[in-house]
């Protein structure tokens, strides 16, 4: 019997549409005699859905057909431990359940989806899932915790300083004075976004000031970095656990500005390019920089992966500067494409990455299964006597 497989995607993200590519390249991928993909829709609305016709990524052109001809679901755990989709229609829940679900494989990048939010509804379901934790999700996806971290670490990043939008608001002259001792040029970025949405680069105070007020527009926390000049933009992806973890080859990502925008990930491919996220940005593989420098970021990404407690594959992001000087930028826990193009030059197809990583996710389940989670007691028999209050 084949292993059913939900595929979760959408949701109420800035890469909504980039998380629908990825995870039908990846439905696409998966070794069909093995798993069974189950599609399930997170609309910009928050509504779930299921049916063949997620799966055909020409049909999104008219979406609200495609959802019509969809069934709207729920996900509810059985009296008997397993965990279903089950209809939902008109707000109340019919008796129709579609299917069971053993693993879920999360491809939802951004907010609600990538930062610990799904991760967590699906512990609480007691259902297995591919990728990182509550904790790896969440810290991986504030910029503000990972450098933290990193940095406690012995991790090398660039200089940075942050701050909430409400202060900004309450008073941008003393930010504006606080973050200009990193030094023009500057980048400025929400602490919680990715695909490069809301980022802009500063030169002097009044490009500072528009900066962040494009920031704020999307995170009520910003990060400002010290700008590298002649940089050399590395990506890196790493595929394990706490335990063992493998490095990627590294691609060169080239960008049409000193930023890589959104435009220059996912738009920069032709005609198809709207279709094949990751896949199509503009890239040297293997990364054009001299060996001493492949050898550290490798090195890096993987102790940036293990640091973090993270699982699945993820992609890390490096700055070099003209010394060769490696930093780590930042870490993509749910990656656009699953970095399956970074797999591919050491022999590793799509379809053995998706294999890997939903057995990645059934070992941690096995793992987990074994820990105690509470403890035998009969505090309130202890306390009975006492009252409500009972005694500390």
């Amino acid at each position: 019997m084949r292993t059913k497989v939900g595929v979760v995607f959408g949701g109420v993200s800035v890469e909504h549409e980039v998380s629908v590519i990825s995870a039908l390249q990846a439905i696409n991928a998966m070794d069909k005699d093995r798993y069974e993909a189950i599609p399930i829709y997170i609309s910009k609305k928050n509504e779930w859905y299921t049916g063949e016709g997620l799966m055909d990524i020409e049909q999104y052109k008219s979406l609200n057909n495609l959802l019509s001809k969809s069934d709207k679901i729920t996900l509810i755990r059985t009296t008997d431990g397993n965990v279903v989709l089950q209809k939902k229609e008109k707000g109340l829940f019919s008796k129709g359940i579609i299917t069971t679900i053993d693993v879920v494989f999360p491809v939802i990048h951004g907010t609600n989806g990538e930062d610990g939010s799904l991760q967590g509804y699906l512990e609480l379901l007691g259902l297995p899932y591919v990728g990182c934790d509550v904790t790896s999700s969440a810290v991986g996806m504030d910029k503000v915790m990972m450098k933290q971290i990193l940095r406690d670490s012995g991790v090398p990043i660039v200089d940075y300083d942050w701050f909430y939008s409400t202060e900004w608001l309450n008073d941008s002259e003393a930010i504006k004075e606080k973050v200009k001792k990193i030094g023009f040029p500057l980048i400025v970025k929400p602490a919680n976004l990715g695909s490069s949405v809301g980022i802009s680069k500063a030169v002097d105070e009044e490009e500072l000031e528009e900066a962040i007020n494009l920031a704020v527009e999307f995170s009520n926390k910003i990060v400002v970095e010290k700008m590298i000049a002649n940089l050399t933009e590395v990506n890196c992806s790493v595929i394990g656990d706490y335990e063992t973890v493998e490095s990627s080859v590294c691609e060169q990502v080239l960008s049409s500005d000193e930023i890589l925008t959104y435009q220059d990930k996912y738009q920069s491919g032709g005609k198809t390019g709207d279709t094949k996220g990751m896949e199509s940005v503009n890239r040297i593989i293997p990364a054009g920089i001299t060996d001493e420098a492949t050898k550290q970021v490798k090195h890096l990404a993987e102790k940036t992966f293990q640091i973090l407690g993270c699982s699945g594959v993820s992609r890390i992001d490096f700055l070099l500067d003209d010394n060769n000087d490696v930093f780590v930028n930042e870490i993509n826990t749910i990656p656009g494409s699953l970095s399956f193009y970074l797999w591919e030059p050491s022999g590793k197809d799509f379809t053995q990455l998706t294999t890997e990583l939903i057995q990645l996710a059934l070992k941690r389940q096995r793992e987990r299964e074994n820990i105690n989670f509470s403890i035998d007691s009969n505090l309130f028999a202890l306390h009975s006597k006492g009252g409500s209050k009972g005694k500390a």
